[in-house]
């Protein structure tokens, strides 16, 4: 994905169809001069729904629609014909679009199954023809409803990517290497902090054709969650993450300082991050010998598991694989 065309926010007025009106007619035949009321319900207006679609991964294709409009419901007709519905408008979307009301932040649904619909904006009710009114006492009403009217609406869909291990870490921390190194994604990668511009997905192979999914999110800074940075812009890809895997490299100052400030990062963004399982990677730890190791392993809080890796030379990678699919499947 590249960051020109990696959408992950869009807002747009979603206006759904108004109701047909209902028919005033009478059953009028060569033989039946008088007959009954029979005048049709009038059309449903068009929804607008979202379809979920495995095979997007950004929300491109919407970001230049500022206006959806469903068509209005036909009205009824004599002969108790019931007017046609307004056609609806589809809109397919990637899995894990949060669907939100703009003006209030309200989350309305969420989109996460291949195939699953959901409606955006309810179209409006037909109207009930005169032939619904009639009683014993009113034979002939010269009544009917009128369509109840379309919604209007200016919704906001965000992506959240659905992945099964998201990489949390600095800039230059090497998750764009380790994701190029683990899985065919080809994540922009250069000696230079906010390399990555947008969040990078790659398949990870495992054995027996098993395989997952990783996430590569842009890097966090400490005062991320003010905005600083790139702010919270792409944190919240993380959310649905079943694994975070935390990477620091060998070469930082402290282990311990630099998983604090991320972990505080991530609780002021959202503390149910807190709650997914975490494991530890510190990169680039070809540049380490058995000593420097052995010091390092006293930083590491007791209760997270670590791995020591380098994408540069394959060290530690399988074994990280492993740790990884073990947790995902606990």
């Amino acid at each position: 994905m590249s960051s020109t065309n990696f959408i992950d926010y869009v807002k747009f007025c979603s206006r759904s169809g108004s109701g047909g009106a209902g028919s005033v007619h009478f059953r009028r035949e060569k033989h039946v001069p008088k007959g009954g009321p029979d005048g049709g319900n009038g059309g449903r207006g068009g929804h607008i729904i979202l379809k979920g679609n495995p095979q997007l991964w950004t929300l491109l294709h919407l970001k230049y629609k500022k206006h959806v409009i469903a068509e209005n419901g036909k009205p009824g007709e004599g002969g108790r014909r019931s007017g046609a519905q307004g056609e609806d408008v589809l809109l397919e979307v990637p899995l894990g679009t949060v669907a939100k009301n703009s003006e209030t932040g309200k989350i309305l649904f969420e989109i996460t199954a291949e195939g699953e619909e959901k409606i955006l904006t309810e179209g409006g009710r037909g109207g009930l023809g005169n032939e619904n009114f009639k009683t014993a006492t009113n034979q002939t009403p010269r009544h009917a409803q009128p369509g109840e009217d379309g919604k209007e609406e200016w919704v906001i869909l965000e992506l959240k990517l659905l992945a099964d291990v998201g990489l949390v870490g600095f800039p230059n921390a090497g998750k764009s290497t380790l994701l190029s190194v683990l899985s065919a994604a080809k994540p922009e990668i250069a000696d230079y902090p906010f390399t990555t511009l947008t969040p990078n997905l790659g398949v990870v192979p495992y054995r027996d054709y098993k395989s997952f999914v990783m996430a590569d999110i842009p890097g966090i800074i400490e005062g991320a969650a003010e905005g600083k940075g790139l702010g919270t812009r792409f944190l919240r890809h993380i959310e649905r993450n079943s694994v975070l895997l935390f990477m620091i490299p060998a070469d930082s100052d402290s282990i311990a300082d630099e998983y604090k400030v991320l972990l505080y990062e991530l609780e002021k963004y959202n503390p149910e991050l807190l709650d997914k399982q975490r494991i530890l990677a510190i990169s680039k730890s070809d540049l380490l010998d058995e000593e420097l190791m052995a010091e390092m392993k006293n930083e590491v809080p007791a209760d997270l598991p670590f791995i020591f890796i380098s994408s540069l030379v394959q060290m530690g990678l399988e074994k990280l694989k492993d740790e990884l699919w073990k947790i995902l499947n606990a």
